[in-house]
């Protein structure tokens, strides 16, 4: 049987120290009391789990329902559907060439921005949709559909979706915190934004972590960001990549695994119809 790691008592209900999972205590008066002992190493435990949290191979970017290839990393080349929920890529939308969602049917085109407005809100009150969330602060923050600009309603949105888990929201955030729009300007929280983004497998926030950590003279660490975010296709992530492998910073091995997985994500997110659809637009 365990004991606390403050009084030494034995418990069957003993709970793990949520920063660092080391130690164990009775409650909430005995991690209090072994706070000033334990202070220091469970600082540097929780750092250490974070970065491998943060350095952890991120999940996939999700498909286009309907051709089932991955969606591409430019925002413009895909959009969400407030019919049905769904992300499909332009190369879909365009080639279909009909006046309705290739999802789900819906009449898209001759959508007024009230009924647009109207799907927007019965996604948010029926499934808690925290992209319809995401695109309805959107529309605040650009002022787009007829909505009037409004930086504080919008983050107000992004902040409901973000707890949702959704990785644009965080991405978003973090903007607003650069740029001090609708908040006051933070770079802790604009970082802190960029890092749940990127672990939720945003490879733009990726790429601006990389960024970071190379302004503040963290140059390992910014590659290890570049690495993550060339191998899901990032361009400009792989051409700072092979700076750091002229400089020494990127080891051979990891500089070739980088190519090959950068092109193999390239290849997945290309289509003919999705080249198509860039030269239409």
């Amino acid at each position: 049987m365990e004991s606390c790691a403050a009084c030494g008592k034995a418990n069957t209900s003993l709970k793990s120290c949520k920063a660092c999972k080391l130690v164990k205590y009775c409650g909430v008066e005995c991690q209090v009391a072994h706070r000033p002992k334990h202070k220091k190493t469970c600082r540097k435990k929780a750092a250490e789990l974070f970065d491998a949290k943060l350095f952890a191979q991120p999940p996939a970017r999700e498909d286009c329902p309907i051709c089932m290839q991955m969606l591409p990393l430019d925002d413009s080349s895909w959009g969400y559907h407030a019919c049905c929920g769904k992300f499909i890529c332009t190369g879909c939308v365009i080639s279909l060439t009909r006046n309705c969602c290739p999802f789900c049917n819906a009449t898209g085109a001759t959508t007024t921005n009230d009924e647009w407005k109207k799907m927007i809100e019965e996604r948010i009150k029926k499934y808690n949709d925290p992209y319809a969330l995401l695109v309805l602060g959107n529309c605040y923050g650009y002022g787009d559909r007829g909505f009037p600009v409004d930086h504080t309603k919008a983050v107000e949105l992004y902040k409901s979706a973000s707890k949702l888990g959704c990785a644009v929201a965080h991405y978003n955030l973090g903007n607003s915190y650069i740029l001090g729009r609708g908040v006051d300007e933070d770079m802790n929280k604009a970082k802190h934004h960029y890092e749940m983004a990127a672990m939720i497998g945003h490879v733009t926030a990726r790429h601006y972590l990389g960024a970071m950590e190379w302004k503040n003279g963290k140059h390992v660490g910014a590659m290890r960001h570049f690495m993550i975010a060339a191998k899901s296709g990032y361009h400009e992530s792989l051409e700072n990549v092979k700076i750091g492998f002229k400089w020494g910073i990127v080891m051979k091995e990891d500089f070739e695994k980088t190519l090959r997985c950068y092109q193999a994500s390239q290849d997945e997110m290309r289509s003919e119809h999705r080249d198509r659809a860039k030269v239409s637009l």
